[in-house]
């Protein structure tokens, strides 16, 4: 079953547009959504959310269909943002007071104990509060209703290395639950390394593969090897390639294809989903060093 499946998806901004997206976030895992800056991820977000309303497609949470109208399916949702989309001017116990009453699951024992666990006063201003406690009491507020679709846009951005690796010990234990599933939207890829199950990604507005994490790492390969060997053949079937002053490293879609191309000529590695994002961003362009 499908938590989130996103159809025909379309969206036309002038300079900009996300054109015929289709793609499903399993329920019980952890879906990355990768991309450069301006891929055209928050933009996908806020569509799932009802915040932007599309030109084509259509887009089905929790089995219940988004429309511009109807936002029942919102009960059921934590959304957590890289901004800040509180009234800065309250203290963080005020914006609960308005937030909470929204929510017919509201956990007011779980919101306390998310904020003693952060360690977030809650007289605090908002306005007086770092990016990181901001992060933090974005993360209170999302979990403290029992949502079982988890939406983080960017929510390691900005963030310290030791709060990053919580934040991930966090959604390892609420993943626990099986009807429970997190749609992780980043450009920081090595966050999804560790606990992803399924990436999307996205570049320029459109979908470039949507899949288990395992297997877009066993069919991609980064092919490293003298310059000698690339003619226009070769970097035809390569995806993007970097040169230097001693040979090329380049990323490959499909490995065993790559293996009877180059032989034992090259060397080929697992790639990091960050290496696959910088390749294919590079849309085939040639970079030298």
């Amino acid at each position: 079953m499908n938590a989130l499946e996103v159809k025909g998806l379309g969206k036309n901004y002038g300079n900009f547009a996300l054109r015929n997206l289709s793609f499903s976030v399993p329920q019980g895992y952890i879906t990355g959504l990768i991309g450069p800056n301006g891929a055209g991820k928050s933009t996908v977000i806020k569509t799932i959310m009802g915040m932007v309303l599309p030109e084509k497609g259509r887009i089905s949470v929790l089995g219940q269909p988004v429309t511009g109208s109807e936002g029942s399916y919102k009960q059921h949702i934590g959304y957590i943002s890289d901004e800040n989309i509180y009234y800065e001017y309250l203290t963080m116990e005020q914006m609960k007071r308005i937030v909470a009453p929204f929510y017919e699951r509201w956990d007011e024992a779980l919101f306390t104990q998310y904020m003693e666990l952060f360690e977030l006063p809650k007289r605090k201003k908002i306005k007086d509060c770092s990016k990181g406690m901001k992060m933090k009491f974005s993360i209170a507020l999302a979990l403290a209703h029992h949502p079982t679709l988890l939406i983080m846009d960017e929510p390691t951005a900005g963030l310290d290395p030791v709060f990053r690796r919580e934040l991930l010990d966090l959604l390892a234990e609420y993943i626990l639950d099986e009807n429970n599933t997190i749609l992780f939207s980043t450009h920081l890829t090595t966050d999804l390394d560790r606990v992803a199950d399924y990436v999307t990604f996205l570049n320029r507005g459109e979908l470039v593969f949507s899949d288990s994490k395992d297997e877009v790492l066993e069919h991609y390969v980064i092919v490293k090897g003298s310059g000698e060997l690339l003619d226009a053949d070769v970097r035809r079937e390569l995806v993007g390639v970097r040169e230097t002053a001693v040979g090329f490293e380049a990323l490959a879609k499909d490995r065993v294809k790559a293996r009877a191309l180059f032989g034992d000529n090259v060397l080929l590695e697992r790639p990091t989903l960050e290496e696959i994002m910088y390749f294919t961003a590079k849309g085939g362009k040639v970079t030298h060093v």
